[in-house]
């Protein structure tokens, strides 16, 4: 993560509705708030629960392992064509309405796997949904950047992204209590979404600024080789991140279940890796203390210690619920630290930064959930676990340089 021009934001006295309603505490609280809670239903619920209800749909459907990633490899490519779609809408539309249209999608995706008599409805269901994450992250990332004042701003990012370890959180209780009626599950995540997008239409603001106004001087832009080699590096990262991590997101609570796991075991570990994941929201101090160069490092090694012990110790309950702690907040925090990457190498335009690391997160996964399901199906579920570790290790050579702070 190439932290070029770090410090460089727009002034907070240019910002649109900068000031005691706008860049101030009480205007920064909703948006904050309902910025989390989008986050919490487009990732925790329309797009990760998938992984939390494998074993009811491989039943349900009669699928195998290789369906199974297919499937999540959909939901992923859907991620991708809206993370596009989003990075220039937001420019275009405003915050708004594309905050809006990320909570119409996660409701109408989830809402169709309620009501799938089919695998083909559940696929477009999984692809609607996941669909919506791409339209979440872009439009409130720049909201963040230019509404928020300069001093908070990277924390209340990592706050708000840390909204995906309150969904999982959400999402394992109701997995647990609908076992048996896992369309109500469903329904009941699409009528939380329905609440969030009413939230978001009233906190997040109809349109941002793309530069400081009232003659305030604009962000220094970054040299142009500098800018590509931190584009670089940033895509890098989080392409092997997103490949590494579709292990446990699409094969976690299968491989613990397969392991002779109780069904409170294996539920009960997705609950724990939603409530570590809110330890996420930290990621802005932790790399305000280490650099990101070193913080991305040490995650990276943590979060494929994590899959390793999934992995290879699934039946032993305690390794089981270590793994799903360390990962859901090493993960959270690796999102979060990507999208700090991006907001740093385009200080003048957050949404592109932003919506360039996500996309290649999702793209990732997007490849990394089928090849995964192969291996499992061909070798064994460790194997492939084996196999997604030791690509995050990997991934902790590709990182920011360290006199960039």
């Amino acid at each position: 993560m190439t932290c070029v021009e770090a410090t460089t934001r727009p002034p907070s006295v240019g910002r649109v509705g900068a000031g005691p309603t706008g860049g101030g505490r009480a205007g920064t609280m909703p948006l904050a708030l309902s910025g989390l809670l989008l986050i919490a239903v487009c990732y925790g619920l329309a797009r990760f629960a998938y992984g939390l209800f494998v074993p009811v749909f491989r039943t349900e459907f009669a699928l195998d392992a290789a369906t199974v990633g297919a499937i999540a490899s959909s939901s992923y490519v859907g991620y991708c064509v809206a993370i596009v779609a989003a990075t220039a809408a937001a420019a275009r539309w405003g915050a708004r309405a594309v905050a809006v249209a990320a909570g119409l999608c996660a409701a109408t995706g989830t809402g169709l796997i309620a009501l799938a008599p089919t695998t083909a409805v559940l696929t477009v269901g999984v692809v609607v949904a996941g669909s919506s994450t791409g339209l979440a992250s872009p439009p409130l990332a720049q909201a963040i950047a230019h509404r928020v004042p300069s001093e908070r701003a990277d924390r209340v990012q990592t706050v708000v992204n840390a909204g995906t370890g309150l969904g999982v959180l959400v999402s394992g209780p109701v997995a647990l209590l609908l076992a048996d009626t896992w369309r109500w599950a469903w329904a009941a995540f699409s009528l939380a979404a329905l609440g969030v997008t009413v939230a978001v239409a009233v906190t997040v603001p109809r349109a941002v600024a793309t530069r400081p106004a009232g003659g305030a001087t604009p962000p220094a832009r970054p040299r142009a080789w500098r800018r590509r080699l931190g584009t670089a590096r940033m895509l890098a990262a989080a392409l092997v991140f997103g490949a590494g991590s579709s292990a446990v997101w699409t094969f976690g609570r299968d491989v613990v279940s397969s392991a002779g796991a109780s069904e409170v075991v294996s539920t009960g570990s997705w609950i724990v890796l939603g409530a570590a994941g809110l330890l996420g929201a930290l990621a802005g101090d932790v790399v305000a203390r280490l650099g990101l160069a070193r913080a991305w490092s040490a995650a990276m090694l943590l979060v494929a210690a994590a899959t390793l012990a999934l992995g290879l110790a699934a039946s032993t309950a305690v390794a089981v619920f270590a793994g799903a702690a360390v990962f859901g907040g090493v993960y959270i925090a690796l999102s979060g630290m990507l999208l700090l990457w991006g907001t740093r190498v385009f200080p003048d335009r957050p949404v592109l930064g932003v919506g360039a690391a996500f996309l290649l997160i999702a793209l990732g996964q997007a490849l990394g959930a089928p090849l995964l399901g192969l291996l499992a199906d061909h070798l064994t579920l460790a194997g492939a676990f084996l196999a997604a570790a030791a690509l995050l290790v990997l991934g902790a050579t590709v990182r920011p340089r360290p006199e960039h702070r």
